[in-house]
């Protein structure tokens, strides 16, 4: 009875074509009837206005193809399957935390105890977002009691990875890693500090000086589906951390091209191997013949991939690997300003590092 009403409804609009240009000319999408002919109803029929709507109600167009309610989009509208990446291993929980969202909920959460969930809404709004706006609509991060508007992807992601006082009990705040006064960091807030990143693969650079240059990143730059025809997103991925390649963070590793696949995107490997900014690199990934691990270690023993707040270079120990020397001490010490010099104070692998210098 509701779909009837609704089809007369819209063919008494279309007695007005002039009205209903004008209405659609410069809408989102979703509120194109150009596009969704039965307009509000294609989506909330049925709704659940409690909770969200859910992730369902998304998923009867941008799902399964085979699944799509015929007629419920205008003809010649092909949209890719979201809901496929959500099935991959690694993936957002928006199918495995159901009921979980509340539209009355303030981001970054502010209750410890509130479950995590990541509800389409969450990052999309139906009724603003379009192509020349993809956050419209989302309320970023809070200035006293006024949230502020989202204008990069980096805002949108701190909202559950940032200040959230629900945070994993191993999880760390990422807009405090990239927070370009730490000594080091990614160049997702701006620009590095580090003038001299040696293994750095054209077109990335450390300063933007020719518009070809690359010298900032995005989250879904590393963040996203391992299969380039997928929905753009970090919606799901074969790879762990919803990686578009694969990044071994374990010990022991064999170093090979796939298992650090991701940091050679923008890294050369032949520049990592051949110890051109750390004269031990190589030795450090691939092992040792006549040492206690022969097979070497991830990248991830020494570095952290988003900032350290402590250190340059991004380094940070792995506490899982990395313990405090004889002495109790657990540092490094950068020597001199432009140079690849340093120490450090640590025990790794039975060695003693009291210190190591290079």
């Amino acid at each position: 009875m509701k779909q009837k009403a609704l089809i007369a409804l819209f063919a008494a609009a279309a007695l007005f074509p002039s009205t209903l240009s004008a209405l659609t000319q410069d809408s989102p999408p979703h509120l194109d009837k150009r596009k969704l002919p039965y307009g509000c109803g294609s989506c909330h029929v049925g709704f659940n206005f409690k909770s969200g709507g859910g992730m369902t109600g998304c998923t009867v167009c941008h799902g399964d193809p085979n699944k799509v309610i015929k007629g419920l989009m205008a003809s010649g509208i092909e949209l890719k399957n979201i809901e496929a990446e959500f099935k991959k291993v690694y993936r957002h929980p928006t199918f495995d935390a159901r009921g979980v969202h509340s539209p009355k909920e303030i981001l970054p959460e502010i209750d410890p105890k509130a479950p995590r969930h990541a509800d389409c809404v969450d990052c999309h709004d139906p009724h603003q977002v379009s192509r020349d706006n993809k956050y419209a609509g989302i309320k970023g991060r809070r200035a006293g009691n006024v949230p502020t508007a989202i204008t990069k992807e980096s805002e949108l992601c701190y909202l559950c990875h940032g200040d959230s006082a629900n945070l994993p009990g191993r999880s760390t705040n990422k807009r405090q890693l990239f927070a370009t006064n730490n000594p080091s960091f990614h160049p997702v807030e701006g620009e590095g500090k580090n003038s001299a990143v040696i293994s750095l693969i054209k077109p990335y650079t450390e300063k933007k000086i020719s518009s070809d240059d690359v010298s900032t990143i995005t989250c879904t730059d590393c963040h996203r589906s391992d299969n380039p025809d997928s929905p753009p997103g970090p919606h799901g991925s074969a790879n762990q951390y919803i990686l578009v390649e694969h990044y071994s963070a374990r010990d022991k590793e064999t170093e090979s091209g796939h298992a650090y696949a991701l940091c050679y995107r923008c890294h050369s490997r032949s520049s990592i191997l051949g110890d051109e900014s750390f004269k031990y690199h190589s030795q450090h990934i691939r092992g040792r013949g006549d040492s206690a691990i022969s097979t070497g270690t991830s990248c991830h023993t020494c570095h952290d991939s988003h900032g350290s707040v402590e250190n340059k270079y991004l380094i940070k120990f792995n506490p899982e690997v990395v313990s405090s020397n004889s002495a109790g001490v657990l540092k490094f010490v950068s020597k001199g300003s432009g140079t690849f010099r340093g120490e450090c104070f640590l025990s790794c692998h039975g060695v003693e590092h009291s210190p190591k210098s290079y």
